[in-house]
């Protein structure tokens, strides 16, 4: 099927299905589809040879050398593989600073609880960016602190933090860093080793455009090795899913062949389209003309341009008397597009995504569709309340 650029067009989802304007599952391509019409032995060579040239192109993908990083994917979802970073990263006895400006960061402090990990938490609410210089002050008044944690684009609010400035002071203090990278890896331009990065967690179904059922880790080996007999979980055993990888081939348990076989597919697509920076391109046209429309109808971004992603955008709901949200997703799904709600605790909102099979023109039609289900809500100004 033809790639999107910017005179071509992507494919309708098929089969009546609606556009999925949200941070994942995706809309996804229909070869994408197709990958997963054929069946899959789980220790035959021919799966293993899958599993082994994902593993590869990741790792390529993330400017990661094979002899000073590893990629170990594991079934599940994203947040499945965050857990198991997070065991395997941060040491029994060490302290983690959790940079939080939404529901993932949130989260992975949670995570840390579950686990016994002692950590402490920068809450910067619902949206504000953790700056680089108040992770120095805060490594600097608490020496025990070992590790940082980082989500890079926050789709609660769609802000993508400022990980390089984050990175330089973690660094020059000696610490690791964790960097959730769910929602930026593959569109948004990530060396691990020149930011640098001891750990990334990413997953199949966000920016590399697969289907949900495995996340990855890429982290560094020496590190890795350390780790052995620290995880919390048999099937959440970092260490131990590489190594029998590494031995074998092989998945440790029942790997989703399907969905690895999709994304060995969504990797080939991602390379003909011009790799991370064709993939960005693709998703800044999107955002740009969806923000440009949505502010034309009166609505406001939660963010100022500077801190907008390419990835999901956060709107201010309107003020207006006659605008529910039930009404306006009911409206927009009837019309062919389902977007997300808004995460924030602060203000109404909704949240739409540029990620996915997705184009200028696919926007455009949104743009319409919104229109249309403003006028049979009766209302007739998106700007939000004062």
């Amino acid at each position: 099927m033809p790639l999107a650029t910017a005179t071509r067009h992507v494919d309708a989802p098929g089969q009546d299905a609606p556009y999925l304007l949200t941070p994942g599952p995706l809309t996804t391509s229909d070869t994408i589809k197709a990958a997963m019409l054929h069946d899959w032995g789980s220790w035959d060579d021919d799966f293993n040879r899958l599993t082994a040239e994902v593993r590869a192109q990741l790792l390529e993908m993330a400017g990661a050398s094979e002899e000073a990083y590893a990629c170990v994917p594991l079934q599940g979802s994203g947040t499945f593989a965050v857990e198991a970073a997070l065991a395997t990263a941060i040491d029994r006895h060490g302290k983690a600073l959790v940079l939080a400006n939404g529901a993932y960061g949130q989260r992975a402090a949670k995570i840390l609880d579950y686990l016994g990990r002692e950590h402490v938490l920068l809450d910067k609410g619902d949206y504000l960016p953790p700056r680089g210089e108040e992770v120095a002050a805060w490594l600097d008044a608490d020496p025990e602190i070992t590790d940082v944690f980082l989500v890079h684009c926050e789709t609660s609010s769609g802000i993508l933090n400022p990980l390089a400035e984050i990175a330089e002071m973690a660094k020059a203090r000696g610490k690791g860093l964790i960097v959730d990278a769910m929602s930026s890896f593959g569109a948004v331009p990530l060396n691990v080793e020149a930011v640098p990065v001891d750990v990334l967690v990413s997953s199949a179904n966000k920016c590399l455009e697969g289907v949900p059922g495995f996340g990855f880790v890429i982290l560094r080996r020496d590190l890795l090795e350390a780790s052995a007999g620290r995880a919390h979980s048999l099937s959440l055993d970092l260490f131990e899913q590489w190594r029998y990888m590494e031995r074998t081939g092989q998945w440790r348990f029942t790997p989703p062949t399907h969905v690895v076989a999709a994304f060995h597919t969504a990797l080939a697509e991602h390379r003909a389209e011009g790799g991370v920076a064709g993939r960005l391109a693709r998703y800044t046209r999107s955002r740009e003309r969806l923000v440009a429309g949505m502010r034309e109808l009166g609505f406001a971004t939660l963010l100022e341009d500077r801190w907008l992603s390419p990835i999901i955008t956060t709107f201010v709901s309107p003020g207006h008397p006659a605008f529910e949200f039930g009404r306006f997703y009911a409206e927009l799904k009837a019309r062919g597009f389902v977007i997300y709600p808004g995460k924030l605790t602060e203000a109404e909102s909704f949240r739409i995504g540029c990620i996915g099979r997705l184009d200028v023109a696919v926007v455009e039609r949104l743009l319409a569709a919104v229109r249309e289900a403003l006028d049979a809500m009766g209302v007739d100004d998106g700007r939000p309340a004062a």
